[in-house]
């Protein structure tokens, strides 16, 4: 079934309910929505003789425009490419031509570097707001193109810290089970209840789109294009029952902002794309209450491999309450989630391996890169890269990402468990715990630290906490961590940082 076929139906049977918000106000009802949807998805077949299946692009902010694109490429039986606005011409260029993507979507301010970057294969860019863009609406309505599960709908290329990125394949029954798991198990949402999108709609936020669609709820974008905690606050008393995919970073700030905010008109702020420390968890809870839920997933499989649930975040009273908060949760309902060995055996409750997911909600395989396929899904099983373990309840911890894990004299050292230590101290800001290759011990321990602290104070903490080879041999205090635009710490970057200042 085509995605956008739950739009066409809202459209249809509640037209006056407000489907977007901008800012405060209301941008598009639902029968809007659908309507210029349909118009512009004609627009898309006849005017720019695009054909099922071929892709489109959107390199993009956030604005009521890039839902009405978004949901006119499927409509019209396309495939939408989402581009992340932060990236450099070059890295666009890239992904238009791999994805072979015919027509791009373009912001305004964005104009200049995406024509300047434009491969070969780009036959068409549209300046959304433009005068071409709006000529488009005049085109007649087509009815929503019948598309099959296992057709592609949506290219979702991942940030390629280690190499090109690479085009993970979601089809509409992907994303399907991805909103039903969200509305199942994270977000219980009902028509009227608004999602707040202050992280980029081409990544996890957007991925929140579809179910609040199918609920006739309503998208809220924030006129600023920037996340601002005064600017959220303010949205959050504007719209009623509001919930909010965050990073980690993100929560972080809106915990320490001074910013004043009633947390009663929050639903949901659901946190994803990094763990998030234990005290950072905490602290957020203190400010705003039982309002938060966890999901780990990847795009490979959307945001749906565990969560663990508000009930879980909130029971306090738990005794492995503070346990439980550092972990990921349990798997979703419709996926497998299992913890292996080098070999792809499964390895008992307790014991450190990959985690690897399969079900529905998986990708497919890379668009045109067969050997990234090929390592990624063995045996019917997606391998994450991802480190964790399952406890004797069925929660999953992840430790970190294989490539991040520390051998040093024989012994796995995991940087989040140091780095959950470290933050600790009251005057530690951030921190990032990467390896140092060594002669002797093969890798040491080294802690990127921001904070007014001092290393003696640093050492006695993880003395008091964790085994003595875990401990830092190295302090590192900076102003600031490298990270990218979704505020995850770049510790391919930070290594090689280091490798420089050796």
């Amino acid at each position: 079934m085509n995605i956008a076929t739950w739009l066409e139906r809202a459209g249809l049977s509640h037209p006056d309910r407000p489907a977007i918000g901008y800012g405060t106000r209301v941008a598009r009802s639902y029968g809007e929505l659908s309507g210029r949807a349909g118009r512009l998805a004609g627009a898309l077949r006849a005017q720019c003789g695009l054909s099922p299946g071929e892709r489109v692009a959107i390199f993009a902010k956030n604005s009521p425009d890039y839902m009405e694109a978004l949901y006119a490429i499927w409509h019209a039986g396309l495939a939408a490419v989402p581009v992340n606005a932060k990236l450099h011409g070059r890295e666009l260029a890239y992904i238009l031509e791999q994805s072979g993507a015919r027509v791009c979507f373009v912001s305004k301010d964005l104009e200049t570097a995406a024509a300047a970057h434009a491969p070969a294969t780009l036959q068409r860019l549209i300046t959304i707001g433009s005068r071409e863009h709006e000529q488009l609406f005049a085109a007649d309505r087509v009815a929503v193109a019948a598309r099959s599960d296992d057709d592609l709908a949506w290219l979702f290329y991942t940030s390629g810290t280690t190499g090109r990125p690479k085009g993970a394949m979601l089809t509409h029954k992907v994303l399907a089970w991805a909103s039903h798991a969200y509305l199942g198990e994270v977000d219980q949402t009902v028509a009227g209840d608004a999602v707040l999108h202050a992280a980029p709609m081409s990544h996890g936020s957007g991925m929140y789109i579809m179910p609040h669609v199918a609920r006739l709820g309503i998208n809220v974008i924030p006129e600023s294009g920037a996340f601002e905690p005064d600017e959220i606050f303010e949205l959050v008393r504007r719209w009623p029952r509001t919930s909010m995919f965050a990073a980690p970073t993100m929560i972080k700030r809106l915990t320490e902002s001074a910013a004043d905010c009633d947390p009663a008109n929050i639903r949901t702020i659901i946190w994803g794309g990094a763990p998030m420390y234990v005290e950072d968890a905490v602290r957020a809870l203190d400010r705003f209450g039982p309002r938060f839920a966890q999901i780990y997933g990847q795009g490979e499989a959307p945001m749906t491999i565990t969560t663990l649930t508000k009930e879980d975040i909130a029971d306090r009273n738990d005794p492995r309450w503070a346990e439980r908060l550092g972990s990921a949760g349990r798997p979703y309902a419709c996926v497998e989630v299992m913890v292996a060995d080098g070999e792809g055996r499964p390895l008992p409750v307790g014991e450190t391996g990959e985690i690897c997911a399969r079900g529905d909600v998986v990708m497919p395989g890379y668009w045109q890169n067969p050997d990234a396929t090929a390592k990624a899904l063995q045996n019917g099983w997606l391998l994450t890269g991802d480190v964790g373990a399952f406890d004797a309840q069925g929660y999953l911890t992840l430790k970190d990402r294989s490539k991040d894990v520390i051998i040093s004299g024989g012994s796995n050292v995991y940087p989040r468990e140091v780095e959950e230590v470290l933050l600790k101290h009251d005057r530690v800001r951030e921190v990032s715990v990467i390896g140092r290759p060594d002669t002797e011990w093969g890798e040491i321990v080294v802690a990127y630290v921001v904070g007014d602290v001092g290393a003696e104070d640093l050492d006695r903490l993880c003395l008091d906490e964790i085994a003595r080879f875990k401990r830092p041999k190295d302090y590192v205090f900076v102003e600031q961590l490298p990270k990218n635009n979704y505020g995850k710490i770049l510790k391919t970057e930070l290594r090689e940082k280091d490798t420089r200042r050796a």
